[in-house]
């Protein structure tokens, strides 16, 4: 049920877009044995100017190629975090050419009940999930 907001820069095509949806879906799926069907995945474009994604002071450089993942899910293990970050990292480097350097992960942890999935109900809490 992780909610995951990917956010970069204009420019990518159709395919790139697919692409960085189905690896970090499958990583995500592996990391925190989510049930296939949960992907709840939004993009979000923006010019150049509106993104300013710095390195804390780590001493690498981010590239236009820079990709934010902030996903929203219910609270996760150290180890399922560890792994879902080690993984995506890897695996967008291996099958698109992302840099580690471009890619920065931000959970946020809630509950069941802060969920509904439409009908205005919480499916979670009405027993229909």
């Amino acid at each position: 049920m992780p909610l995951m907001k990917i956010d970069m820069l204009k420019g990518r095509s159709e395919d790139e877009i697919k692409k960085i949806l189905d690896i970090s879906y499958q990583v995500m799926l592996d990391a925190f044995g989510a049930p296939v069907g949960d992907r709840y995945q939004v993009v979000n474009q923006h010019e150049a100017y509106e993104m300013q994604i710095l390195d804390t002071g780590l001493g690498f450089e981010r590239t236009d190629q820079v990709l934010v993942f902030s996903l929203t899910t219910r609270p996760r293990t150290r180890e399922q975090k560890k792994k879902f970050y080690a993984n995506l990292v890897s695996k967008l480097h291996e099958k698109t050419g992302i840099r580690p350097e471009d890619v920065m992960i931000n959970l946020t942890v809630n509950s069941d009940e802060d969920w509904s999935f439409g009908m205005g109900k919480a499916q979670f809490l009405t027993g229909d999930l």
